[in-house]
């Protein structure tokens, strides 16, 4: 490639980097946002969470016009083409983190009785933990860190320790309680959408990898 050719392709995945990022940042902002708003009952907060979702859609539809750009005019070879590809994918995966975080938002007005559900003290230490999962997977993702990407594979266990924790927990509750049956189906999916959250975080770790070292984690890691 002529110099000019490299440095509009550095131009382009340093865009694409940055879109990224951005995205990262709304995602985890959506988690701890649904995640206080359901806590407080604030259903106005979680509006703004629901809201705020069409930005992520907004920037992923411009991740996908930007890679598709650079493969059709900079036809990228081995690595470059790894590190386009992996965007691609990881703006889809934190589309979906984001609709979870909006789907959370959406339950927030269906709760009743919420100082009767234990789940709701153990519910925002699981968000923290997806959310982190999400914040360290796109700072290795930024500094193609494939270890720091493994570590985030392994913390998924927490989240879903956590969210069998939960499951019991309100199951438990529902049949000695079956008036609150409603609610308490409303917070097996809040649970449910954190539990994914790690899944997806997990996703992009292994596609951190990937676009790091060519290959993915081992087998006895994911």
């Amino acid at each position: 490639m002529t110099d000019h050719t490299v440095k509009a392709f550095d131009e382009d995945i340093t865009r694409l980097r940055g879109l990224i990022g951005e995205m990262g940042g709304l995602a985890e902002v959506a988690i701890e946002e649904a995640l206080a708003s359901l806590v407080a009952g604030d259903t106005k907060r979680a509006d703004k969470v629901v809201k705020a979702d069409k930005k992520l859609d907004e920037l992923e539809s411009q991740v996908d016009k930007l890679a598709i750009r650079v493969i059709a005019l900079r036809a990228p070879m081995a690595d470059d083409l790894r590190e386009v590809i992996a965007a691609l994918k990881i703006a889809g995966v934190i589309e979906r983190i984001g609709d979870y975080s909006k789907n959370i938002a959406k339950r927030v007005g269906k709760i009743e009785g919420r100082d009767r559900f234990e789940p709701l003290t153990l519910l925002p230490a699981m968000g923290e933990v997806a959310g982190e999962m999400v914040h360290d997977v796109l700072t290795a993702y930024a500094a193609r860190d494939a270890g720091l990407a493994r570590e985030v594979i392994a913390t998924d266990d927490k989240v879903d320790a956590f969210y069998n924790s939960i499951f019991r927990n309100l199951v438990s509750h529902m049949v000695e309680n079956p008036a609150t049956i409603s609610s308490a189906a409303h917070l097996l999916f809040v649970a449910r959408n954190l539990e994914r959250i790690g899944d997806h975080a997990t996703n992009v770790a292994e596609m951190v990898h990937f676009a790091a070292t060519g290959t993915y984690p081992p087998e006895e890691d994911r």
